[in-house]
């Protein structure tokens, strides 16, 4: 599908140089006198300098100009949606449903990505750099002469429609639907679109995303790192009168003025890159014998808090799967959790609800939020012949847990006008079926 280049692997130090200027990365050094090419030579830190080697991320770039030249920064109010106020709603723990949220055709409103960021919900601080925000994107025209990078947290991007052609400081990549990226803070990028599109975002303040640890799954299964790919150097050698580069700092979004692009990097290498994932590669690990696993067992990243074993917030996917149990309830089990729980739909019918949740739509069931199937899938699980069924074909269903309970902003309740009153009424045909036998 794309016409571009890949480094495949998770979490490895990678090099590259654009084709164009062979030899361009400095030997043996990160910094010498006069770098190939009459290039400038630029460190990208994803973490302190003397954090443990196995959490240090790094990149160093070779560039035209370095990232500093450029005018001072001013406000920027082109995304009007984009919120951290997680106070300006009272709480309400309620299950929640949101139909598809609507795209703006381009003849109504021209929207780029920046623009068209809508915040659903989220918790934390991003001056302390805890928590997180969950974002809808929205847009139908592309970024053409300006760039956005994010000083608040990594981004984990979920295409729902439209593909998305990025560019971003380290090289380009295409991410359709079905597939993901994930774009580091600080790394800057810009989104090119074809057709209206949709999607959703997950940003965590606290740190990056990684692999989960497989204990006794042993060392294969889920996502595993030989199918992440990372895009090569590339420059872009367009002659720019005006560029602008828009940045998030602290919840709020300033832009700054330069003349050049900031996609000039021939070379780089490192550690702390962009890439993205084909969600068709999850290698489903699931039960050949009885009962319903938890869903932790889908989890494709996770951003993981200080105590062990529980995330900030885990990316987590219900994909096309044989389903083969015995004498067990096949759908989700009915539930209480002390995790917080925003889904969303790719394309296709979530098993557990197939009427009313919607590609482009979402849930959130909040921290200790009852939820479960709809009485039309009990009903039918409950009776059905279990035999070896493929389940979800055609469907991609995706979950964004926290550990953080999760407010809900006022675009996410009154604005969209998308949240569905009626979401309740898809559990009030269940029966007491409880029977004593004489």
């Amino acid at each position: 599908m794309s016409q571009y280049k890949y480094l495949t692997g998770f979490g490895g130090h990678f090099s590259s140089e654009d084709e164009r200027c062979p030899n361009s990365l400095p030997v043996a050094q990160n910094s010498p006198q006069q770098c190939p090419y009459g290039l400038y030579a630029e460190q990208l830190s994803g973490s302190a300098f003397t954090a443990p080697r196995s959490e240090n991320v790094r990149t160093w770039l070779y560039r035209k100009l370095p990232s500093a030249v450029h005018k001072p920064f001013q406000p920027f109010s082109g995304a009007k949606y984009l919120s951290n106020n997680w106070g300006e709603q009272p709480p309400n723990p309620n299950q929640m449903r949101w139909k598809p949220f609507d795209i703006p055709a381009r003849d109504q409103k021209s929207l780029t990505f920046v623009e068209g960021l809508h915040t659903v919900c989220g918790a934390g601080d991003i001056r302390a750099r805890h928590g997180l925000a969950i974002h809808i994107y929205l847009c139908n025209v592309s970024m053409d002469d300006s760039a956005f990078y994010n000083s608040d947290g990594d981004f984990l991007i979920v295409p729902q429609e439209g593909i998305l052609d990025i560019t971003t400081e380290l090289g380009r990549m295409t991410v359709a639907p079905n597939e993901i990226c994930v774009i580091p803070q600080g790394i800057r990028f810009a989104v090119r679109v074809k057709s209206p599109s949709r999607g959703y975002i997950l940003e965590v303040f606290d740190g990056h995303f990684c692999l989960p640890d497989l204990g006794p799954i042993g060392a294969n299964g889920l996502a595993n790192p030989r199918d992440f790919e990372t895009p090569v150097a590339w420059f872009d050698n367009t002659d720019f009168k005006e560029f602008r580069v828009i940045s998030k700092y602290q919840g709020s979004l300033f832009e700054a003025e330069q003349e050049h692009t900031v996609f000039d990097v021939v070379a780089w290498h490192g550690n702390y890159v962009p890439y993205k994932y084909d969600l068709s590669k999850f290698m489903v690990i699931n039960s050949v014998s009885f009962d319903h696993c938890d869903p932790s067992i889908f989890t494709v990243l996770t951003c993981p808090s200080l105590r062990p074993g529980t995330a900030i917030a885990d990316f987590v996917i219900f994909p096309p799967r044989w389903s083969v149990q015995e004498h067990t309830f096949r759908p989700p089990y009915y539930h209480r959790n002390c995790m917080s729980e925003f889904m969303g739909l790719i394309l296709g019918r979530y098993e557990a609800k197939e009427e009313g949740f919607a590609a482009g739509g979402a849930t959130l069931h909040s921290m200790m939020t009852p939820h479960g199937p709809d009485a039309k899938c009990f009903d039918g699980a409950s009776n059905a012949e279990l035999k070896p069924e493929r389940i979800a074909e055609g469907t991609q269903a995706f979950m964004f847990e926290s550990s953080l309970s999760l407010a809900v902003t006022k675009w996410g309740v009154e604005t969209c006008q998308k949240l569905d009153a009626q979401y309740y009424e898809c559990w009030q045909a269940l029966k007491n079926n409880f029977k004593i036998d004489n």
